[in-house]
């Protein structure tokens, strides 16, 4: 005697799956988890965007501007650049990030206005007090030459990378009538060049910059 299954058609396939409660499912949930991905980056973001807007947006009291200036759009480190530390290893530039980054460049033999430039940046780090462990002072060399003893000895916290000019000049802008050695660069700590110093700076001027871009990046 033949048997018939008393199953419906749909017997056979299996039930769509239900969400339990607080579990993702369909375009909402999606939806949220963009939302969600997009407030961790603000977050993340969060001190240094603060510090470009009080900077840039919320004049400080008195209605002064930056003594740097502002280098838009921003240019963030280039993946490609190398550099070459004092163990002869080549790192990529960009490891640095995750502090605020003082720049200049010259040759390895460092003539007075070279050294000016690091003394400046040593002074300018030096006068942030308990911040200045936020602050590096970095001289890209454009060229693999000796650097003399007494400058070795008078800047010990100062990176001395060599970098290749034409990668470099290719990121760091310059400004009109002036050459890339004649500027001290700040690029903030998440790798995007944020400002150019003119030639002959104002020491003063430039650590006046830096301690309010310390202070606001704080926020957040």
């Amino acid at each position: 005697m033949s048997t018939h299954s008393s199953r419906s058609p749909q017997a056979g396939k299996s039930a769509a799956p239900q969400a339990m409660p607080g579990q993702p499912n369909g375009q909402g949930s999606w939806k949220r988890g963009r939302w969600m991905l997009l407030l961790v980056a603000i977050i993340c973001g969060a001190p240094i965007a603060v510090s470009y807007f009080m900077y840039y947006v919320i004049k400080p009291a008195g209605g002064s501007t930056s003594y740097g200036t502002l280098v838009e759009p921003q240019r963030p480190i280039p993946d490609s650049l190398m550099v070459t530390g004092e163990d002869g290893k080549p790192v990529k530039f960009s490891s640095l990030r995750g502090r605020w980054l003082m720049i200049s460049v010259d040759n390895a033999a460092c003539d007075k206005a070279c050294v000016t430039k690091l003394y400046f940046m040593r002074q300018i780090r030096a006068a942030q007090g308990p911040e200045r462990d936020r602050v590096v002072e970095v001289w890209l060399r454009t060229d693999a030459g000796n650097v003399a003893d007494v400058i070795q000895k008078a800047y010990p916290d100062t990176d001395m990378l060599i970098a290749d000019p034409a990668q470099v000049s290719t990121w760091l802008p310059v400004d009109n009538g002036t050459k890339l050695n004649d500027h001290i660069y700040l690029v903030d700590p998440n790798g995007n060049l944020m400002m150019r110093f003119p030639k002959d700076p104002n020491p003063s001027k430039i650590k006046g910059d830096l301690t309010k871009l310390l202070k606001w990046s704080r926020i957040g």
